[in-house]
């Protein structure tokens, strides 16, 4: 969830003083990378983290009592630092059994029960069913499909087909050949999407079940692009090293000293390292104390002439790096 530091009043606002909250800055948003994904879908690796975090993240609000009530891809954004995906924008948030707020969600991503809550507020009229925690996981498992399939799914959940048998639907986006991650065995996503999107909420997995979905359990890798999209404190250069400067010692600790300086231009350097045997062989991994100082660089880095060959920087998680887990292959 996203970190609040303050509350402070602007007297000074055109509409007279208004309440300002202030927000750690966050980056990419889920939104944004629907858009990369240029209707491939995201990686796999990409979607089990997204899933995850979002999950912990809606098991804690539900846990206090509370309803996001507005889940959609541009309120799910990257925190570099932190190196996982949160929640953003409460503005439509309430105590469950204590809904303040009678229009909910965003067309697209609301729940059955929402809408008919929303139809009937408009018309002066009271629901007999309250809105629950519930209406937060339709709203992740229309993101999950959106994210697996590429596509913007607005129009198909509004279709009369959807409201038929959503199921069907589900299961023909898992079948797609025009869906690249169709080839990997993704059976258990389908299942826990599935069961975020039951019509009647009664029958819809809690945020701290589909937690336990075996989807989770699957060890994926990050693709390069996930790397080049999602900015963590660690930079990862490729192309720069030869296999003759890994075997000769002292040009291997000169270039060790040229690219450690070119790096410190852009803020203090943690720790680098250059593995000289698979898997990372011959790859530059460059901790910086901040993403913001790591993003820098790999800005100026991407696309630079070292040693007569061109760079290619992405960035690497933190935490994999950290426990010393190289990825060798990223496709």
């Amino acid at each position: 969830v996203v970190t609040l530091y303050g509350v402070f009043t602007n007297h000074y606002s055109a509409n007279g003083p208004s309440r300002c909250l202030l927000l750690e800055l966050l980056d990419i948003s889920v939104s944004e990378l629907l858009l990369h994904s240029s209707n491939q879908g995201c990686s796999m690796w990409m979607i089990q983290h997204c899933a995850r975090d979002v999950l912990e993240a809606l098991a804690f609000l539900h846990h206090k009592g509370y309803v996001h009530a507005d889940l959609k891809p541009r309120n799910i954004l990257w925190s570099a630092e932190e190196e996982c995906f949160k929640l953003i924008d409460f503005g439509l948030s309430f105590k469950e059994g204590n809904q303040d707020v009678k229009y909910i969600q965003t067309d697209g991503y609301r729940a059955p029960e929402a809408e008919l809550q929303n139809c009937l507020a408009q018309a002066g009229l009271q629901s007999e069913t309250e809105c629950t925690s519930a209406v937060d996981l339709w709203s992740l498992g229309i993101v999950l499909l959106e994210m697996f399939s590429g596509m913007k799914l607005k129009h198909t959940v509004q279709s009369q087909e959807w409201k038929t048998n959503s199921s069907v639907i589900i299961d023909r986006i898992f079948a797609s050949e025009g869906v690249v991650n169709s080839a990997i065995p993704a059976y258990h996503l389908r299942d826990l999407i599935k069961s975020m999107l039951h019509c009647d909420q009664g029958k819809r997995a809690s945020a701290e079940k589909a937690l336990c979905s075996p989807f989770f359990s699957i060890p994926f890798a990050p693709h390069i692009e996930d790397l080049v999209m999602l900015p963590t404190p660690v930079l990862r250069l490729l192309n720069v090293l030869s296999d003759a400067s890994l075997q000769c010692e002292e040009e291997y600790e000169d270039i060790l000293e040229d690219i450690k300086e070119e790096c410190q231009k852009y803020g203090p350097v943690v720790s680098l390292l250059i593995p000289k045997e698979n898997p990372g062989k011959g790859q530059v991994f460059v901790e910086y104390a901040n993403a913001g100082d790591s993003k820098a660089a790999q800005k100026m880095l991407t696309g630079k002439i070292f040693d007569g060959k061109f760079v290619v920087a992405t960035f690497y998680p933190l935490s994999a790096y950290k426990r010393g887990y190289l990825y060798q292959n990223l496709l």
